[in-house]
């Protein structure tokens, strides 16, 4: 017997065995065992999703000789001849070949005839979205009046080129890519069935390589099965994809961190020696910025057969989330523009340089106390240092220190966080207390900082309380903001103050006033935050010996209170 392929071989033949897909196939078995069936349906998607697979699937569920259900016997004559695609009443197309309107007119002439051995005739229309503009008007008429024993199941990779006069008669449902978890796991359950051994990580590689199609990550997997002689192993598959180490990724942003432009630009001048494609280098620093942003934010996410786990951890350790933020959008612009620059190695240098000279002064984790917290499981391997400095204020000033500081002694880099408590809290000792009610005690920041306001809380933020009566407000709005009393925004700040005294509260505006706004009081106190900050960075003994025993210097505007 030959052999079949493992694309082949393993279709799902049931909606139970199907991957992926559960949305689509939630809602065709929904109706199926309802008998709500509409006679058109569209399936769209990228290759290899199981567009025509679940297209099969609904042909076997409408003709199965147990009856129209969503779990087909497999085993009658109508479901093997299907799966074998030698059923009578089920035609299928592929327009790429069949494009012309007299293919089509042939076609359709006999939808008007029983179906022969079926409950339905069954037409599939691949790529549906290849039909000449007179072919898809010559089965319009068929489409919107099919005959009672007709279903059409329409699928197409590019549903932006069906015109809406088919897909406005057509069920349409949007086939996912799917998930690398899902190819993975899929792949596993196959390999073991077929008693074929595998590293997990060999199939990371396999899954990444397949772009979220099934279809390929099979085709792949057969592939691998060849090369490595009937085993599954990484070092084997990434030699036949040709994937390379990515440790080189890893360097450079390592380089980045510690604003080392010499190693970056010896990387770059290695890969171009390994004669690595740029364009493809800054799609995979995307990807990796993009796992080590999911790493921070749900470590337990990380998949611990990942070959590059241990890496990925530790780099999310190192890297705060606005410079990764940064990082991510330099790399797909200086993707998108690389065939703008004179060549890829000034492109995707280019790229790198900009991410260096934009990385915020204390990027770094080890000289950041602003830096996320590390992985649980791996806070005793990477764990920031810091000291506690003095601050003018009540709260501490923070200074991230470590002895690998000294190494860099030129900049002395430092951030001071003040408690975000003063600033909300500060108008509760200087704003101005007015008659109150039972509801209100006169605070006018408090009371905006508890309403949902959008964008009409830039003009609360511009307004000063003057007086209040329990059933009207009236606010003064200084003359340099008077272009923020809208009718629509004091119809808005009205309603929601209303709201939120569950009683009809009328405003009143007026132009003037002292001025003593929140806004005003949130500048004072940022202001008085960052004197302290730099207070403290100054006067502290750490830094101070940095500027006198390396000829350190102190970057102001590296300060910044927290």
């Amino acid at each position: 017997m030959s052999y079949q392929v493992l694309a082949r071989k393993w279709r799902p033949k049931s909606f139970e065995t199907l991957v992926g897909q559960d949305h689509v196939v939630r809602a065709l078995t929904n109706a199926l065992e309802q008998n709500r069936l509409h006679h058109a349906y569209l399936f769209t998607g990228t290759r290899g999703v199981g567009k025509t697979t679940l297209a099969r699937i609904l042909a076997k569920s409408l003709n199965c000789e147990t009856g129209i259900t969503a779990s087909p016997c497999g085993i009658c004559t109508t479901c093997m001849e299907i799966d074998k695609g030698r059923f009578i009443d089920l035609i299928e197309v592929d327009a790429a070949s069949n494009t012309q309107v007299d293919a089509m007119r042939d076609l359709l002439d006999g939808a008007q005839y029983a179906p022969t051995a079926g409950r339905f005739k069954v037409y599939i229309i691949d790529e549906v979205h290849m039909l000449s503009k007179s072919a898809f008007n010559a089965m319009l008429k068929t489409l919107e009046e099919p005959p009672a024993h007709v279903k059409f199941i329409l699928a197409t990779t590019d549903p932006q080129k069906v015109p809406v006069t088919v897909l406005s008669r057509c069920l349409q449902f949007n086939l996912r890519q799917m998930a690398g978890t899902s190819i993975i796991g899929h792949l596993q359950n196959i390999l073991m069935q077929e008693g074929i051994p595998y590293e997990p990580s060999a199939l990371h590689l396999i899954a990444r390589a397949a772009a979220g199609s099934m279809r390929d990550a099979l085709s792949l997997t057969d592939q691998a099965i060849a090369y490595g002689g009937q085993t599954v192993n990484e070092s084997e598959v990434r030699a036949m994809l040709g994937a390379i180490d990515q440790s080189y990724l890893y360097q450079l942003l390592n380089a980045l961190l510690i604003n080392d432009g010499a190693s970056l630009i010896a990387q770059a001048k290695t890969m171009e020696e390994r004669s690595l494609s740029f364009e493809a280098a800054l799609n995979d620093l995307a990807q990796l910025l993009h796992q080590v942003a999911v790493a921070q934010s749900v470590p337990d996410s990380v998949a611990d057969d990942l070959p590059e786990r241990e890496a990925l951890l530790a780099l999310a350790c190192k890297i705060d989330p606005e410079t990764l933020q940064l990082y991510y959008q330099i790399a797909l612009l200086g993707r998108r523009d690389i065939g703008l620059a004179p060549d890829e190695f000034a492109g995707f240098t280019m790229s790198l340089l900009r991410m260096l000279a934009f990385t915020p002064n204390g990027a770094n984790a080890k000289n950041d106390t602003t830096a996320h917290k590390a992985p649980k499981h791996l806070a005793s391997t990477f764990k920031p240092q810091a000291a506690l400095l003095p601050s003018a204020h009540d709260s501490s000033a923070h200074v991230a220190s470590s002895r690998q500081d000294v190494e860099q002694p030129s900049v002395a880099q430092a951030h001071t966080p003040v408690s975000q408590l003063d600033a909300d809290n500060a108008l509760e000792k200087n704003a101005p207390k007015i008659q109150s009610s039972s509801q209100f005690n006169g605070n006018w920041r408090e009371l905006i900082g508890e309403l949902k306001l959008g964008l009409v809380r830039s003009l609360a933020q511009q307004c000063e309380l003057i007086s209040y009566d329990g059933n009207s407000m009236s606010l003064s709005v200084p003359e340099s903001q008077k272009h923020l009393l809208l009718p629509n925004y004091q119809e808005k700040l009205g309603s929601a103050i209303s709201q939120h005294f569950d009683k009809k509260i009328k405003l009143q505006f007026s132009i003037g006033g002292t001025g003593n706004t929140p806004a005003k009081q949130i500048s004072q106190e940022k202001a008085h935050a960052q004197a302290n900050a730099e207070s403290a960075i100054e006067d502290d003994g750490f830094v101070q010996a940095l500027i006198s025993e390396f000829g350190a210097h102190i970057i102001p505007n590296s300060i910044k209170p927290i």
